[in-house]
């Protein structure tokens, strides 16, 4: 793949240099045991992953507010780059079958890491469709939320 350049009228971006390693970001992207420890920001958590690794193949989640209620979501993988770069979108499901996406929007996620001293250059980037899907993510608390999750992926990261 080559490097993808942001369009900001598009999409989002949080990039920022963490204290861990590589290795253990990929790691904690990529285990759903790990995943389930902290991709939702606390309170909310995440209830089920699951991940097929490799183009085509499945990037499931479900989320759980802290009221109870579980939001499912389906994607698929589209690019592994071992150790520096995973793309998925909800756009498309396993095997690269389009799907409907009710009550939300698709997007495509890039997470690029790269060594940084030792620790990592971290660069997750939301592609949408459209200025109303990006403006959508961004009002739910796309910087916050994804800016605490990574919080948590290091304290993960750092207990292994």
């Amino acid at each position: 793949m080559t490097t993808y350049t942001p369009n900001p009228e598009l999409d989002l971006v949080l990039e920022r240099t963490v204290d861990v390693a590589p290795e253990l970001v990929w790691k904690a992207w990529t285990t759903p045991e790990l995943l389930k420890q902290w991709f939702a920001p606390k309170p909310w958590t995440t209830t089920a992953c699951e991940i097929d690794l490799q183009p085509g193949g499945r990037f499931d989640t479900t989320m759980r507010s802290p009221e109870g209620d579980e939001y499912p979501s389906s994607g698929c993988i589209l690019v592994v780059e071992e150790g520096s770069r995973l793309v998925f979108t909800s756009g498309l499901g396993p095997g690269f079958r389009p799907v409907i996406v009710e009550g939300g929007f698709p997007f495509t996620a890039v997470i690029s890491m790269e060594p940084a001293g030792s620790g990592t250059k971290y660069i997750a980037t939301a592609i949408h469709a459209d200025a109303s899907a990006k403006k959508s993510h961004e009002d739910m608390g796309f910087v916050e939320g994804w800016g605490m999750a990574l919080d948590q992926l290091v304290e993960v990261a750092k207990s292994l």
